[in-house]
């Protein structure tokens, strides 16, 4: 599973304001009656999803403590995913080299 913070592009740290702002831009963005991409839905969905999660208190603290005590286990992985997700979100898709 994607980090929520990820799918919107705000820090850990970002107010809910900010979080309010990167869904109401990211949701316009990626709408499925407003995009044409294939994927729109989904990213849609994903971005409804985290807003959702990160806009309560509550599952807010519940998930920011699952992210402190999740163990890495592959950490190449981790940063791949990471830098995957900055450069999607900027609508740059990049090509995976298998041989790497």
């Amino acid at each position: 599973m994607e980090n929520l913070y990820n799918i919107l592009g705000v820090s850990p740290n970002a107010s809910t304001d900010e979080i309010k702002k990167a869904y109401r831009s990211l949701a316009m963005r990626h709408h499925p009656d407003r995009s044409t991409h294939s994927g729109a839905e989904i990213r849609f969905n994903a971005i409804k999803t985290a807003y959702e999660l990160l806009s309560d208190p509550q599952q807010r603290a519940a998930y920011n403590q699952s992210l402190n005590n999740r163990i890495i286990i592959d950490p190449d992985d981790e940063a791949r995913s990471l830098w995957n997700g900055l450069f999607n979100r900027c609508g740059i898709i990049l090509q995976h080299d298998s041989s790497l």
